[in-house]
């Protein structure tokens, strides 16, 4: 098994090299050209047009249907492989919920759990040759993470009312620095969706443009493009665990934020 894991890894970064290699010998790499917006019904991009995010949003909810329903459908007593995977990332997903949020936080995790799949998938559905990656625009990773932030906050003030804002007040230090910490810890707050949408979106588009780099490399050496396919392999390894590492980074940020909103008391 690990054997053809390691050679489908390999074919696949070997297709990356020729299909993103100039089609002319001189060097000429446009390693942003891959996150464009394209309409498959128009010729311009509009709000109601059907594009390339779009589509790959959609292949994303599909295979999180695949793997939590359709791979998990027969409850077999001995799991095959899909049923194994979907029982594994639920005990995965729901022993993170339970260890930070605590408790409380068990009940948001069918929302928890659906936001890392979905996350998971669109990560590693972009890491298919001619694919795209959705998780690299800023504006998919900016509503996650809104909807994450109004959730949290929704959340602590009806659960804990004007107790919510004991989240800003730090009790514990010193009377005189407590208003100005307060204003700390509010602009921190407000600034949450905006490192958790970034985090995301910044190291997807950064490995995927390295990808783009080193394959135009390898189309620009003719012979000598076995060099830089080394370094695709060593960087498409490395993408291979960016996307699992974001999509959990994400997630358990999201737990975090959750008990804060559940507990806000410092």
């Amino acid at each position: 098994m690990g054997k053809l894991f390691f050679y489908v890894v390999l074919a696949l970064v070997v297709v990356s090299g020729l299909i993103f290699a100039p089609a002319v010998s001189e060097l000429a790499i446009h390693p942003m050209d891959q996150f464009n917006v394209t309409s498959y019904t128009s010729d311009h991009v509009s709000m109601f047009a059907f594009t390339n995010v779009t589509l790959w949003l959609a292949l994303a909810v599909v295979c999180v249907f695949l793997l939590m329903v359709v791979g998990s459908s027969r409850r077999a007593i001995v799991p095959g492989r899909a049923q194994s995977i979907a029982e594994l990332t639920y005990g995965f997903i729901y022993k993170m919920v339970e260890d930070v949020a605590g408790k409380d936080g068990v009940k948001f995790f069918p929302y928890i759990m659906t936001l890392f799949l979905f996350i998971l998938m669109a990560n590693f559905l972009g890491l298919i040759p001619t694919s795209f990656t959705t998780t690299s625009h800023i504006a998919v990773t900016a509503v996650l993470a809104g909807l994450v932030f109004f959730t949290v906050t929704i959340v602590g003030f009806v659960k804990n009312g004007a107790g919510f804002l004991g989240l800003f007040w730090v009790s514990s230090a010193p009377l005189a620095l407590r208003p100005i910490l307060a204003i700390i810890e509010l602009i921190s707050y407000f600034v949450r969706p905006v490192s958790h949408s970034i985090r995301l979106a910044g190291n997807v588009m950064a490995g995927h443009a390295v990808l783009k780099v080193f394959a135009g490399f390898a189309g620009a050496l003719g012979l000598f493009s076995f060099l830089p396919i080394f370094a695709i392999t060593a960087v498409y390894a490395l993408e291979v665990l960016v996307a699992f590492i974001q999509a959990y980074v994400f997630t358990i940020l999201t737990c975090v934020y959750l008990k804060d909103a559940l507990h806000p008391s410092h």
